[in-house]
Formats: structure tokens, sequence, C-alpha cells
């Protein structure tokens, strides 16, 4: 999942840095921990380095009634400089003077208030306001911002805000948010019903990608139910999910959620029309083969018809050495070689040899 990781971060970043992300595509080929902090230090350096003039600001609207100060906020000082401000204020003070702006004109601030500042202004507001503050920032397809606050919410405000938002909304959100630990939460909370339309939604949308980081985010029997949810879709919604993984080289997302499905799950995902052209199945090769992921790739190898197994079998064959010694120390130490036999004797000669000479099969066969 670090390549959707990665991505989530750059947009991040981006936003912080009023950039285009594209101009930072560059940090996605680092480790996505070390993006993930150097996002944290542009956040300390942007606002602990805020200037003077904001704490001069602060102080003075603790001098005034919080209506006044909302006032201020709104007219003099536009979105921008009252989130500056907000977030050199005393959390419960910011949630004051928020209380008394219109919801439209504090979602517009959302974005560029202290992400550091969120958990402690939110705690603070009426819970009314957050769910049409919630709403007003889907409406403006600020899915970052809600990314931002989403995982300090609580449930009951959660609650009001789901059945408000669309699908989209919600996976685009979930991509992007801040705190992946609430996110199982979030599930449970939107229910089996919404979770599948969610699901649903992502081929008609082009958000594929959103619902795998979705999945890889959560654990256990959740990305189970996101699996099958995925893998129960119409024919040409899950082959449009492969044709979207093979051409944005997502294997790492997307074979770990093919190991968790049942036999007759797995078989679907196998008779796509997508998996069996050899260019795709290449690709996964190169991409199990840079990931370690034959565990998770083998159970599906199995169920492909013969002649897609053949086309892996080849493309496994023609590895260089490393590779291909690499692929049978990993099969020796999870003992997947049931699964590996019946691709060994799809191979030409010459590969099978290769194979043969290994020290790792050598091993098997002694």
């Amino acid at each position: 999942m670090d390549t959707l990781r990665g991505r989530a971060e750059v947009l991040k970043i981006a936003r912080l840095l009023d950039v285009e992300p594209d101009g930072l595509g560059f940090l996605q080929e680092l480790p996505v921990e070390d993006v993930r902090r150097f996002r944290t230090q542009c956040v300390a350096a942007l606002f602990d380095g805020a200037p003077e003039m904001l704490d001069r600001i602060a102080s003075a609207t603790k001098l005034v009634p919080a209506g006044v100060a909302a006032a201020i906020s709104q007219k003099a000082l536009g979105p921008r400089l009252a989130a500056g401000v907000a977030g050199r204020l005393e959390p419960a003070r910011a949630a004051d003077i928020i209380e008394k702006l219109p919801v439209a004109f504090t979602a517009e601030s959302c974005g560029h208030l202290d992400p550091r500042r969120i958990q402690g202004i939110v705690d603070r507001l009426d819970e009314g306001l957050v769910v049409r503050i919630a709403v007003a920032l889907a409406e403006r397809g600020d899915h970052l911002t809600m990314g931002r606050f989403v995982g300090h919410l609580r449930d009951s405000a959660l609650r009001r805000i789901l059945p408000q938002v669309d699908d989209a909304a919600v996976l685009r959100t979930g991509f992007l948010i801040d705190v992946p630990e609430r996110l199982g939460q979030i599930i449970e909370l939107m229910g089996a019903e919404r979770l599948a339309s969610v699901i649903a939604s992502a081929s008609g949308e082009g958000l594929w990608p959103q619902a795998l980081a979705v999945a890889g985010m959560v654990t256990g029997e959740q990305r189970g139910r996101i699996a099958s949810l995925a893998a129960g879709q119409p024919q040409d919604r899950l082959d449009s999910l492969v044709v979207t993984v093979a051409e944005q080289d997502l294997w790492e997302s997307l074979l770990p959620l093919v190991a968790l499905l049942g036999e007759e799950e797995r078989r679907t995902v196998a008779a796509l029309p997508a998996l069996r052209g050899a260019e795709v199945l290449g690709g996964v090769v190169r991409a199990v083969v840079a990931t370690g992921l034959w565990a998770e790739f083998l159970p599906l190898v199995d169920a492909l018809p013969e002649e897609s197994r053949k086309v892996v079998a080849d493309a496994a064959g023609a590895l260089p050495a490393p590779d291909l010694d690499a692929l049978a120390l990993e099969v020796d130490k999870q003992d997947l070689w049931e699964l590996v036999m019946p691709l060994v004797e799809l191979m030409d000669d010459e590969a099978k040899t290769r194979i043969f000479d290994l020290p790792a099969f050598q091993e098997q066969a002694g």
C-alpha cells in the first residue's frame, strides 16, 4: 500500500505548500514514512514560524466579545488570516469565535488551520455546528481538509455526517484521512449496506485506488469484507479494477485482498478478461518479484485458466537468476511448493533446468 500512501502524502504536502502535486512527484520515490515525517516538519515550519502579527491579533481578540472578534475575522481578515489567528488562540476561545461565524466562512478557513490545533478546537464546538461544517466541506469538494478533521470527530457526529455525504466523498476522504486508526470505527458506523454502496461506487467514480487505500488501512474482518464486496461487483466493474491496478501498478495493494477471498471469489477474479493479456500478467509477476508477495499471488495463479498460467510460468521462468533464487527461497520459507510445481510443469525445458538447479529446489527434492 506504500504507493497509495505516498500518493496521499504528496497531495497533503502540496496543499500545505500551495503547489501543484505534480511538482512533488519525486517524493513518491522515497519511503512513505520519511515523506510523512517531512510533512510533519512542513507543518511545524509553516505554523511555528508564523508572523508575530498573528500573535498580536490573537491577543487583541481577547479584549472584545467573541461576536465582535468573529465579525472582525470575517470582514477584515478573511479565511486564511482568520485560520492563522485561530491557531494562535486557546482552543476554547477559538471555538467561541468559530461558533459566531457563518458555516461557509468557517469551512473555507478550515483548510488553512494548523492541523495540530484541530483536536482541541473540534472537541469544544457544538456537535450540530461540526456536522454542518463537515457537510459544507463535502459540498465544496474539499476532501483533503475533511481527511484532516474526520479522525478527530466523535462517533455521534460521524453518525449524523455520513448520511449527508455521498459515497465518492466517503472514499476520497478515507484515502486522505490523517488518523487512519479511526477508519475501522468509521466503517463500523457506516453499516454493511452503506459500505457495500461505497465500494460499488468506486468503479463508476474512477475511485478504485481510493477504495484499495481504504482497504489497506483497515485490518482483519473489515479488510476481508471489503475484498468480498469488490469481488462481488459485476464483471465489467471488477474488470475495471484490474485495468486500473495494471495501469497504475498497484498490485501491492490488490494482491493481499485477493488472498483473502474464498475459492469461488478468487476464480471470479481469475476469469476476468483483463487478466488474460501477457502484458498485464507479466506486469503482475514483475510486481510480485519487487514486493515478495508470492504467497498472495500464487493462489490466484492456481485459479487462472491454463493459457494464463502458461504466461505466468514463462514470465517466472525468464526471471534473472537472483530473482528466481529469491522466489525459490520465499516459496520454501512459506511452503508453497504445491502451488509452484504446476507452474514449473508448464515451463519450457530451459526454465525447468534453471529451477531444478536452484539450491532451494534441490533441498526440497532431497
